[in-house]
């Protein structure tokens, strides 16, 4: 490898990180995994004059549950979320499933969550979970620290409100409750290719309908975005409905069948929510009609993820 030339520093603490970014003037990059950032020096698409590793600096790899969220440190990588286990409830297996379609094993030991969100690419698997659950992105700089939300921090591609002084030092999700499933499905051409379409999906339901719906896109727009029209048109459905169609039907049928809540609210994610460009290997009416499948299927997998929960009391055992 043959990069730029370029001075490198070893911050031990974030004040100090913050230090040498401010002084850099924006000409300074961020080194945590790495596994996005060396690529791009290697093919010259990054020239900074100035290279950041904060590896060294303590408590950057934690996870922090409060009872309420769940703050991921900028150094937590990518592989401590394979299994469930790391995080209690539906959270733990949205970011498992998510987790799972994230490159390959040598790169999810190395790469980092909060890396990730400060890439920013439109098919990253853990941006479309941040923006379906409005993870709040924070931000270490020379004025404090600020907390983004996940709407306002995406800008475009690798475009984020991020400013070249600050450095991303944790994301926040919330919880999610027991009567919450969770489900996350992807499509891309090949097992090393970015996603064409990842779908993150979380479903609540409360007192027999859906009380609410969370709905994540990667790769469906230029930047990560939540299927708000969609997610509304699933407001106020009655679960026994759900429940009925998915005893009656099979999944290939349920996806089918327009006059299903899950359909329809694929079909309005790909009309009025996504705003997909042509790829070399997928035009627009065909990315449209995946992200309406995906969202679907996506759903479809929530609302078993939320019945398997329910049928299964605190201890264990079948309800």
């Amino acid at each position: 490898m043959k990069p730029p030339a370029f001075d490198y520093a070893v911050p031990c603490t974030v004040p100090e990180a913050v230090e040498l970014l401010a002084a850099a003037d924006g000409a300074a990059q961020v080194l945590a995994g790495g596994q996005s950032l060396v690529l791009d020096l290697r093919l010259h698409r990054a020239r900074p004059t100035l290279l950041v590793d904060i590896n060294r600096i303590p408590g950057l790899d934690r996870l922090d549950p409060d009872g309420r969220t769940l703050r991921v440190g900028a150094l937590v990588r990518h592989r401590t979320f394979e299994s469930e286990r790391a995080v209690p409830g539906p959270l733990g297996a949205l970011l498992a499933g998510a987790a799972a379609h994230i490159a390959h094993p040598p790169i999810r030991t190395r790469g980092t969550m909060a890396g990730s969100f400060a890439w920013a690419h439109p098919a990253s698997e853990w941006c479309a979970v941040g923006a379906a659950l409005d993870a709040d992105l924070e931000l270490s700089g020379p004025r404090g620290t600020r907390t983004v939300g996940a709407r306002d921090y995406f800008r475009g591609p690798h475009l984020t409100a991020r400013r070249p002084d600050e450095l991303l030092t944790a994301v926040t999700f919330p919880l999610l409750g027991d009567d919450t499933g969770v489900g996350f499905i992807e499509h891309r051409r090949t097992h090393f290719c970015f996603a064409q379409v990842a779908v993150a999906a979380a479903l609540t339901v409360r007192d027999g309908v859906v009380a609410d719906a969370r709905i994540g896109l990667a790769n469906c727009a230029d930047r990560p975005l939540r299927a708000r029209a969609a997610e509304r048109s699933l407001l106020g459905t009655a679960a026994r409905e759900l429940d009925t169609e998915a005893r009656e039907l099979g999944s290939a049928a349920r996806e089918r069948a327009d006059g299903h809540p899950f359909a329809r609210a694929g079909r309005i994610a790909a009309e009025q929510d996504a705003a997909p460009v042509p790829e070399p290997y997928a035009d627009v009416e065909y990315r449209r009609h995946a992200i309406a499948v995906l969202v679907a299927r996506t759903l479809h997998r929530a609302a078993r993820d939320l019945d398997r929960r329910l049928r299964i009391s605190p201890d264990g055992d079948r309800a």
